[in-house]
Order: C-alpha cells, then sequence, then structure tokens
C-alpha cells in the first residue's frame, strides 16, 4: 500500500523588522506583547508596508531551488477567525506566489538521487503564538502573545512526491542546510520552522499534520499517522479527510478539526497592497555555495567519502570546521569529525562551535603521526570537550596523553599480557583454532582492556596469532 506524502513547510526569514511594519524581530528573551504595534496588531487605521528585505531574501530561496520566479506576484487575505490572528485574517500569497516550480534533489529509499517537486515558494505573515497554561492536551486557559505576530514567514509547498517518513526528513535536512548557507534563517531559534504534512495511503483520503515542531517530530508523526491509517484499513473503516495535530510527548496525532477546503478562506486580493514586480531582481541575486555544489567538491578536492561529504556539508558550521582541519589530512579529518566528533557533541548536548580548534587539529596530527591508538584519541576527545562544557582550560592533546600515559608503545611490551589473555580463555583459544575468526576478535578486545587502549588492535591480533601458533606447535 503506497504513502503519499507533500510538505508544507513553514521558516521564519531573519530579517531585523517583521514583514509589514518596523518591528523588531528579535522578542525570544522579551516579555510577551512587548514586540506589537497598531499594524501587527491589526488596529484600524493601520497600513501594512512590505519589508524589501524579506522579499529579497525569498527570492534568494526561490533561485536556490530552481523556481520560476513569477512577473508578478500579489499578496491576498486568507480570513479565518483564530485568537493568535488578530485582525481576522492572515496576509499571504494565493494564485500568484514569488516562485513556482522548482525542486530539492535528495537521497530516496530506492539509492540514488531523487527529485522532489517544489509547487510554489511565497512569502506571509506568521501568527501570534498560543501559551496553554495547564499543558497542550488538556490547558485549563490560553494567552495570547503577539510578538511573532508579523514575522516574516516562507512557506514552501512541495508535490506529493514523498513516498516515506524518511525521505521527507532528508528532505528537511537538505533544506535547512539550503537556508543556513543562504544566510536567510537561523534554525537556533525557537519557531524558526515548522510544517505541516498532508498523508494518504494510495487510494484513500488525505490527512493533514499541523505544526510539526522539530525534524525527529515529522519522522514520528509520519510513522504513527501511517501505522494509525493503515490500522483503520485493515478494520474496515474509513479514513476521513481531517486536520490532525501532533502531540510530540506522547508521539501521537489527534484529531482537531474537519479539514477545511480553500473557498473556507475566502481569498481576496490584499487591497493595502500594490503587486510585487521583482523578476528583475533575481538577475542581481548571486547565491553561494550550496550544499550540492559544496559536496561535491569536497569529494574532488579532498578525496573523500559520499556518505562523508553528505554528512560534512548538511551542516553550514559543521562543513567550515571540516574546511578548517583538513590539512592535517583530509581522509582522517572526515572520518574524525562525522563519525566521532559529532557523536562526542550530540551526546554532550554541544555544538560544533563549542569544538577547540586548535585542540581538535593537534589531536589529529598525533593520530596521523601514529602517536596516539583509534581508541586512546577518543578518551583524548573526550576530556577535552568535558573540560569546554565545565568551563575549564582547555588542555593540549600531548598533555592529556601524557599525563594519562596513553602514547601508543611497541608490540614486544604486550606479549607478556597477551600470554596471559590466551592462558585466561582456553575455550576462545580453541574456538579459534577450530576456524571461529570472532574468538580471536574475543581475545583482542580482552588484551585492549590489558593495553587500556595504547596498542593498535591489528598489532595485538598478529601478537596473539602468533602466540597461539606457537603452542600448537606451528
Amino acid at each position: 500500500m503506497g504513502v503519499i506524502i507533500g510538505l508544507e513547510i513553514h521558516t521564519q526569514l531573519s530579517t531585523l523588522s517583521k514583514l509589514f511594519c518596523g518591528c523588531s524581530t528579535d522578542y525570544r528573551n522579551d516579555g510577551p506583547n512587548t514586540h506589537v504595534c497598531p499594524i501587527c496588531m491589526g488596529l484600524p487605521g493601520s497600513l501594512p508596508r512590505v519589508n524589501r528585505k524579506a522579499v529579497e531574501y525569498a527570492l534568494k530561496v526561490a533561485k536556490a531551488l530552481h523556481c520560476e520566479v513569477l512577473e508578478e506576484a500579489e499578496f491576498a487575505r486568507k480570513n479565518y477567525f483564530y485568537p493568535d490572528l488578530p485582525k481576522g485574517f492572515q496576509i499571504t500569497m494565493y494564485d500568484r506566489p514569488l516562485g513556482v516550480n522548482g525542486y530539492i534533489e535528495i537521497e530516496g529509499d530506492e539509492g540514488g538521487e531523487k527529485r522532489i517537486r517544489i509547487t510554489r515558494v511565497h512569502l506571509e505573515e506568521d501568527p501570534g503564538r498560543l501559551v496553554h497554561m495547564g499543558g497542550a492536551d488538556r490547558p485549563r486557559y490560553a494567552l495570547v502573545d503577539y510578538n511573532r505576530s508579523g514575522i516574516p514567514l516562507l512557506e514552501i509547498v512541495t508535490d506529493p512526491d514523498l513516498r516515506s517518513p524518511r525521505e521527507a526528513r532528508r528532505l528537511l535536512n537538505i533544506l535547512r542546510a539550503t537556508l543556513e548557507y543562504l544566510s536567510v534563517f537561523d534554525g537556533d531559534r525557537e519557531g524558526a520552522l515548522r510544517v505541516d504534512a498532508n498523508i494518504s495511503l494510495e487510494g484513500y483520503s488525505r490527512v493533514e499534520i499541523k505544526n510539526i515542531s522539530s525534524y525527529k517530530g515529522v519522522e514520528k508523526a509520519l510513522t504513527f499517522e501511517i501505522t494509525r491509517q493503515k490500522s483503520l484499513i485493515r478494520r474496515g473503516q474509513t479514513v476521513d479527510r481531517e486536520t490532525r495535530h501532533f502531540q510530540e510527548a506522547r508521539g501521537i496525532t489527534t484529531s482537531s478539526r474537519s479539514k477545511e477546503a480553500e473557498q473556507d478562506y475566502r481569498y481576496f486580493p490584499e487591497p493595502d497592497l500594490r503587486p510585487l514586480r521583482v523578476l528583475d531582481w533575481v538577475d542581481r541575486i548571486t547565491l553561494p555555495e550550496l550544499p550540492g555544489a559544496r559536496r561535491d567538491r569536497f569529494m574532488a578536492q579532498y578525496g573523500i567519502s559520499l556518505n562523508h561529504a553528505r554528512t560534512l556539508t548538511g551542516d553550514l558550521r559543521l562543513a567550515d570546521l571540516f574546511e578548517r582541519v583538513a590539512a592535517v589530512d583530509p581522509i582522517l579529518a572526515a572520518t574524525w569529525v562525522a563519525d566521532t566528533l559529532l557523536g562526542e557533541l550530540k551526546y554532550r548536548g554541544m555544538g560544533v562551535v563549542d569544538v577547540p580548534v586548535p585542540q581538535f587539529v593537534a589531536l589529529l596530527d598525533l593520530l596521523k603521526k601514529g602517536r596516539i591508538t583509534d581508541k586512546g584519541g577518543v578518551e583524548v576527545l573526550r576530556i577535552l570537550l568535558d573540560q569546554v562544557r565545565q568551563h575549564e582550560p582547555v588542555e593540549s592533546p600531548a598533555a592529556v596523553v601524557e599525563r594519562l600515559g596513553l602514547g601508543k608503545t611497541s608490540g614486544d611490551e604486550f606479549v607478556p599480557l597477551a600470554r596471559e589473555v590466551i592462558a585466561a580463555n582456553p575455550a576462545a583459544v580453541e574456538d579459534y583454532r577450530k576456524g571461529k575468526k570472532g574468538a580471536l576478535n574475543f581475545l583482542v578486545g580482552q588484551l585492549m582492556k590489558k593495553t587500556r587502549g595504547r596498542a593498535d588492535p591489528r598489532e595485538l591480533g598478529e601478537i596473539l596469532e602468533s602466540l597461539i601458533a606457537d603452542q600448537a606447535g606451528v
């Protein structure tokens, strides 16, 4: 049973002022309703004025997504009543958006590149924010904060080309990276990116899931909804066309209301704003190197694998970090940044900006010169990151290696320890003699514990093989 998914992605543009007024967008550390004015509050007699920088940012995104920019775009009123919408309507774009017919390329579930079509890219104003007191599931009451009302919001609508929750998450990761490379978006801000997902099983009604606020949340919400819809169909029940909300804490979707049709919003052109004729702006927009181009350059210039290049270029700061440390050894740097450093940062709740770059370069140099083993390198990296997290002076890797005795030593030192391991594990030795290769890995692991990671596992394996062969008289 085929899955059909389309996304409506709303991203806040990082302008200094709101879309139709001069109120500051830097509201997150301030009290509620402190960044408002008659325009974003929709008071009678107030008139909107378009933020030129927001339009430029939107056109930059449209160009990066290979969209056709229309000769004339027009704002419209989307009429509906909700507490977070002070005017009783939202200023958005309807039948004449800024850009149409674009695409994003992702890695498909079946392997290879897959093109996801972009239906439209348009600007609109963000509504306010409801603060549910007593929990979002069963609040005692709700308060409204209009600080967010009027923030420039870019909506990117895909065709229903996605076929799994994994593909949806990959698309969002690539889109987020693209927006960061374009310097139009700050993904670390609360509410900076929100997603509405339209999902159906082939031949059945479409359901919309509203206001998913995280990348993992999109995958979880879609996975739950697929299971829910399949369960209904198996029991002979119907899948209703409706709007549902994702309850992230519980990992489920809950029914909200029947799905509105377009005519319910009574769209009509915004009478207080003239149409936008900005087609000639597009040729003056210069795009930076985007994630796909940087990925291809990393593979060609540094000789790293496709998987490493995808990981490294999927985050602008991570890509920049890699280029700062690649001079030591690009293959070694790619492996340690993508496979080791990322995991250690995530475990500690740290970001790329927290990496002590000079010390990390010195650590890579020790690894390249064979002064420490990979296991010893991981131990040193953990100590350095913990020192950063605890706001302590960060040692040099060489000092940590000397202090803890992690320096790599010659194999002769470990022969007595290898004999101890062989004597203590006769069953594993016998299994190895019978041809079970996993037994040697077990013995190497036991010997690694005794050496405290100061030796190369391959060298230890050779020592063990030699000693076992001598015992057998070979």
